[in-house]
């Protein structure tokens, strides 16, 4: 199968933060869907390999931030290309978050709602795992539409640079974030080094 076939579901962008102690954390996700409305409940699907995962799982609270169609490549870069393990992402931003009434950090900045959730079960998906999640609070933050995945791709994601003199090697760029790799061939197991998604994210640069 084409892989590409799975870029033509439609869904939108979300910044999913945690607290656990006196760290907060966040992280870049896809996945939240109201599932049912009495009682109020969505879920998320969330990559274990994301310190949030493990925060969300441990806590049992989240919040999630819709981004908007205002939304900015840094706030991407913020916090989806690189792990809360090893900075603060939250750090200098304080000016764009609010808390919700369990202290859980939301983003204020290319957002338009924010979520408060409890989780109520979770289910292993073997690479990700499914919360699911009764909303307890939220609010609006402005009326500007959702940011999609396609509208990301389209119009917040950087384009490729082009290359300032020929290069004998070939290129591959990456439909997530924009790293270019360039190299004879791409490994199959390379992980594009700012959002890490697989090889299989990637499509050859001409």
């Amino acid at each position: 199968m084409d892989n590409k076939v799975m870029y033509s579901l439609s869904y939108g962008l979300f910044v999913l933060s945690a607290r656990q102690g006196d760290k907060d954390n966040g992280c870049i996700t896809n996945t939240a869907i109201q599932v049912t409305t009495d009682p109020n409940r969505i879920v998320i699907a969330v990559n274990k390999g994301n310190y949030t995962h493990d925060m969300v799982k441990e806590t049992g609270r989240f919040t999630v931030s819709i981004l908007s169609e205002e939304a900015k490549f840094d706030l991407f870069q913020r916090f989806g290309f690189q792990s809360g393990r090893d900075v603060d992402k939250f750090a200098g931003f304080e000016a764009h978050t609010g808390r919700d009434a369990g202290g859980i950090c939301y983003v204020t900045q290319g957002t338009n709602a924010w979520l408060s959730c409890q989780v109520v079960s979770a289910t292993d998906l073997g690479t990700h795992t499914l919360f699911l999640a009764d909303v307890l609070g939220g609010g609006t933050i402005s009326s500007v539409p959702s940011a999609t995945y396609a509208y990301y791709q389209a119009h917040i994601k950087p384009r490729p640079a082009a290359s300032a003199a020929p290069s004998e090697k070939k290129r591959w760029v990456c439909k997530v974030c924009g790293y270019v790799y360039e190299g004879d061939e791409l490994p199959a197991d390379y992980i594009c080094p700012l959002c890490k998604h697989p090889a299989s994210d990637f499509e050859p640069l001409e």
